[in-house]
């Protein structure tokens, strides 16, 4: 089993970047699809973006993309997700998750989760 931790929430104005990490232990992180999702105040978990296990390729929901980048260094065991221009509606919880073998946007198709790190955007 992989776990998975994050950090790098925080809070933030409008228009700032932040920079998300996800640790991996237990097993090596190169053999997971690694996926960011976020869920905020009375809404369901949504995707925000993945990444395959081999770092070439990338997919982002309409909503980040192009203010969002997703990385991997499988050398270190660590993802992240860099987030630029900021807005409001960016506010959630953001979680690592890991799956295996493909890429995919379901959050139910990912067997391993971190706990989450808050990520708050005020204007």
């Amino acid at each position: 089993q992989v776990q998975l931790v994050e950090s790098g929430g925080g809070s933030v104005q409008a228009g700032d970047s932040l920079r998300l990490s996800c640790a991996a232990s237990g097993r090596t992180l190169s053999n997971y699809v690694v996926g960011w999702f976020r869920q905020a105040p009375g809404k369901e978990r949504e995707f925000v973006s993945s990444i395959s296990r081999g770092g070439s390729n990338t997919d982002y929901a309409d909503s980040v993309q192009g203010r969002f980048i997703i990385s991997r260094d499988n050398a270190k065991n660590t993802a992240a997700l860099q987030m630029n221009r900021l807005k409001p509606e960016d506010t959630a919880v953001y979680y690592c998750a890991a799956r295996t073998v493909i890429m995919g946007r379901t959050s139910t198709d990912y067997n391993h989760w971190g706990q989450g790190t808050q990520v708050t955007v005020s204007s």
